[in-house]
């Protein structure tokens, strides 16, 4: 028996290769078309007719200030349109030599150290001006003149112990209370998690404003604003995503993410402690250390919370302490030894992004545990605790803030 097979009509070609080739044209047109207008717009330089003769945008932020026995060095971002060119730099209205590392004009985006051998003053004030060759000029004020702490064992250990006491001891004190919890009945677990809501609420509002503060002392071409919500968006949804893969989170897993979002909001602290540090401006004396103790032992509460209902394994507590605590640590070495604003508001926006996704999922949690769902949300244990845990938190806030 004779088998007959579809022949293909003579001169036609398969349609896939047809429409790959198609789809490949109508990519790489657009694309041709945006590489002719940069040539043309490069090569005939149409906007030369509008030069009358007013000098380039320029714009500089300081980023860092270290001030050792050899005087005071700047670290300094250009942001203008054109290369900027650094002429001459006053301190305390005073012309004086300056050595720039690197030399060459500071392109847009670009970094340079200013290096000036000045005799500043322990504990005075100096006002630093630096002059561009266009004459725009860019100020700049050391308020607390105190040496910059340097990296060695000393200075990291004595750092290691304040971030102990402010970030890691009250998480641990917190936690201790985890066997006295254990005992308490519904409405009391309600309370609880309502005040781990309340205490996370303010923690995210705290880290989000300090984070659009920091974003505005950033240079323009971090446009700080777009990235605190940008990094916090993504911090949200990529915790959000990771959470949900297994189901929604509870218990241990639950008390993880509280741990997880607590410690990126202490690592934002850190840095801002440590850079106050590092520009004398600050002044954590033994009631200021106690202050933060004191608000955030809440933070050890909220995180023990969701593990009421079953005994975990006793090493969990250590570790949920460390997660938590900890990057206070790693936040006030970073922050006395290389700091810069839009890194301390990347940090606090990730904090409040990774904070905000805790808050759903204990909602969450909150509600489905209680058994009526959305409406336990309205009960009077909730709503107390809530307000307990944001009126706590504000009021202990004002211990630290100076």
């Amino acid at each position: 028996m004779n088998e007959t097979r579809p022949v293909a009509e003579a001169g036609s070609a398969p349609v896939e290769p047809l429409r790959s080739r198609a789809a490949l044209i109508w990519l790489l047109l657009p694309l041709a078309v945006l590489a002719l207008a940069v040539t043309w717009l490069v090569t005939a330089n149409p906007l030369s007719r509008f030069d009358n003769g007013a000098p380039p945008v320029e714009n500089l932020t300081f980023e860092r200030t270290v001030l050792s026995d050899g005087g005071i060095d700047l670290l300094v971002r250009a942001g203008g349109s054109e290369p900027m060119t650094i002429a001459q730099v006053q301190v305390d209205d005073a012309y004086w030599q300056f050595v720039q590392e690197p030399a060459e004009p500071l392109g847009r985006g670009d970094t340079a150290w200013i290096r000036l051998s000045y005799p500043w003053v322990l504990g005075e004030t100096h006002a630093v001006k630096i002059v561009t060759n266009t004459g725009a000029t860019f100020e700049h004020e050391i308020a607390v003149a105190v040496p910059t702490p340097v990296a060695n064992a000393a200075t990291l250990w004595s750092q290691m112990l304040l971030g102990a006491f402010v970030g890691i001891v009250p998480v641990a004190i917190g936690l201790m209370f985890y066997p006295a919890l254990r005992g308490i009945g519904r409405g009391g677990m309600n309370f609880l998690l309502a005040t781990t809501v309340g205490l996370l609420v303010f923690l995210m509002i705290d880290a989000a404003g300090e984070a659009l503060e920091l974003a505005g002392e950033a240079a323009a071409i971090f446009q700080g604003q777009a990235m605190v919500v940008l990094a916090a968006s993504a911090a949200f949804l990529i915790l959000m995503a990771a959470g949900r893969r297994g189901g929604t989170p509870a218990g241990l897993t639950l008390a993880t993410f509280i741990a997880l979002g607590i410690g990126l909001h202490n690592l934002g602290e850190g840095l801002a402690i440590g850079a106050a540090f590092a520009a004398g401006a600050a002044g954590l004396g033994t009631f200021l250390v106690l202050g933060f103790t004191i608000h955030n032992i809440t933070e050890g509460i909220g995180i023990a919370a969701p593990m009421l209902k079953k005994r975990p394994p006793l090493w969990t507590f250590p570790a949920l302490t460390l997660l938590a605590g900890g990057p206070a640590v790693l936040g006030l070495w970073i922050g006395s030894l290389a700091y810069a604003p839009q890194w301390s508001a990347l940090a606090l926006a990730i904090g409040a992004g990774a904070i905000l996704q805790v808050v759903v999922e204990v909602s969450a949690y909150l509600a489905r545990s209680d058994g009526r769902g959305t409406a336990a949300l309205l009960s009077w244990p909730v709503m107390a605790g809530l307000a307990f845990g944001v009126a706590f938190m504000y009021g202990t806030a004002m211990l630290v803030k100076v």
